[in-house]
This record gives structure tokens, sequence and C-alpha cells, in this order.
């Protein structure tokens, strides 16, 4: 099925590549801190260079300093110095139940990859899947924050 927003494809059709982004999602999920909403995310980026640089939710009292998957892993490929990247996926479950529905980035994530996208200048590919990789919507994070203000609104 084709949306305006994104693709539903099965996890047998993506590529080789996109398949190990979710199970380094999947993978790195396990070390999610989340003693207040239980809920596990996973998140891995591509890099133009092929390496794979994955984050996981932090969570804290203070709950507006909480810090999410997607968010994570683009920090650390900043601090690692790749400003370079591609694809993003994304994968999440509860403490006690797997998520039916694919695990979509919040808006303020969807801004943080937008501005990675045009530092990059790339139009970085969104991969989202729920926890038993059954159901997969793909996208551009251009089609997920439409008329999107980054970087390049202020000259940068």
């Amino acid at each position: 099925m084709m949306n305006k927003t994104y693709e539903e494809i099965s996890f047998d059709q993506l590529s080789d590549v996109e398949r190990s982004l979710i199970n380094a999602a999947t993978e790195v999920m396990q070390y999610s801190h989340n003693p207040y909403s239980k809920f596990h995310v996973g998140a891995a980026l591509l890099t133009e260079s092929g390496k794979i640089i994955s984050g996981t939710n932090y969570e804290n009292a203070a709950y507006g300093s909480t810090i999410c998957a997607e968010r994570a892993a683009i920090l650390k490929a900043n601090a690692e110095g790749h400003r370079d990247l591609k694809m993003i996926a994304i994968i999440g479950k509860g403490k006690d139940f797997d998520s039916p529905e694919p695990i979509a980035p919040c808006g303020a994530c969807r801004q943080v990859i937008f501005e990675a996208s045009q530092l990059g200048d790339y139009d970085i590919d969104v991969i989202m899947s729920n926890t038993k990789q059954t159901k997969i919507f793909k996208s551009k994070i251009s089609r997920l924050l439409p008329l999107a203000f980054g970087p390049k609104d202020l000259s940068y």
C-alpha cells in the first residue's frame, strides 16, 4: 500500500542494509533506560561510508530531559564526526507487550532528523517497524515533516 507519507513494505522487501539496520535497532533496544514508560526503543543510523551507529531511549525523572533513541543515535554519530547520514531504522516494544504498529519518530526527533538531513545534504530514509518486523513503513524525512524549517533556512 502506498500513501503520500509512507510506503508499507515487508521485511523481505527490504535491502540487506535496511534489514541490518532494523536488526541493529532491535539489538540495542535491550539497553533502553525506561523506568517510567517501560517502553524500549532502538534506532540505528547508516552513514555514507556504511557505518551503523545505534542509540536507545534514555528516560529521566525530569521527563523533559528524556532523550529518544533517534536523537541518541544522531548525537552519537555527530560526536563521532558523522554528518553524512543516509538512513535510520526505528523499532520499539513495551515491557510486557510487542508493539503491533511501526514505531514512528516523535515531532522533536523528526526535526532533529530533518536538520541532520540538511547538514548532510541527503533526504534521510526512515524505516519504522513494529516489534515482530511484520509491519514496516518506509519514508523520507521530508515526507514525515513537510514544510520543515531547518539550517538551510538560516543560510547555514
